[in-house]
């Protein structure tokens, strides 16, 4: 349960009344977006208030007549699915940061410069963000908020979402051991044992990953694996 220091009021107005309850506001935004959260891991407090700020509680007939129960957790399931999040400016500004920079490494991961076939570095990525004016809706989900910044992006930056496929030869001295980093690190399409010992493979990933990939190639055969990309 999160502390009432770090909650936030979700409010509702019905039947002429006020009702809110203390939230976590990650949580709370999540689950106003319908994602499997549990209503008693977001609540601060189990009560129904008229005015949480000053611990004001509504009258029982007036919460019966608006719910038609007096549950505090049926309730508080009405009032973040159907009413207000009111965030602080402390609270928004640390969920659009949060945000920002988990949007930026989603495109960076994903995404490539479709006139080099190389990732964007995750500056620039921000660069162009900043540049399109993009901005962070801290009630939105990081997908909506994906899609956003891409569409405003391609008009400054070449980019596009894109899969790679790569040829992997993991040489027979490190194969077993390199083996299975590097069926994680992605989607095997194919893969198969030497005679010699060594491993051969094609791995699918987010086109925006493949240096990364390189750099564990690298690092689990000591430079010795060798690729070739064919998407």
């Amino acid at each position: 349960m999160v502390t009432l220091d770090e909650s936030i009021i979700a409010r509702l107005k019905t039947h002429g009344k006020t009702f809110e309850v203390f939230v976590e506001p990650e949580g709370a935004l999540a689950y106003k977006k319908g994602d499997p959260v549990k209503i008693e891991n977001i609540l601060a407090v189990e009560e129904v208030f008229e005015d949480a700020k000053n611990g004001d509680r509504p009258n029982e007939q007036d919460v019966i007549n608006a719910f038609g129960t007096t549950d505090a957790l049926k309730i508080a399931e009405k009032i973040i699915t159907d009413g207000e999040l009111h965030l602080t400016t402390e609270q928004k500004k640390k969920i659009q940061d949060e945000k920002r920079h988990r949007v930026i490494s989603i495109i960076a991961t994903n995404a490539i410069n479709p006139q080099t076939k190389g990732p964007h570095p995750p500056a620039r990525i921000e660069a162009a963000m900043n540049e399109a004016g993009v901005h962070i809706d801290p009630m939105k989900n990081v997908d909506e908020l994906v899609e956003i910044a891409m569409k405003a992006i391609r008009p400054i930056i070449p980019i596009r979402f894109e899969e790679v496929k790569i040829a992997i030869k993991l040489p027979a001295e490190y194969a077993v051991k390199a083996y299975g980093g590097v069926a994680g690190f992605g989607t095997l399409t194919k893969q198969e044992w030497q005679n010699d010992g060594s491993w051969i493979g094609v791995l699918t990933i987010p086109a925006g990953r493949q240096d990364e990939l390189y750099s564990l190639l690298n690092r689990l055969t000591k430079g010795s694996a060798e690729t070739k990309f064919l998407k």
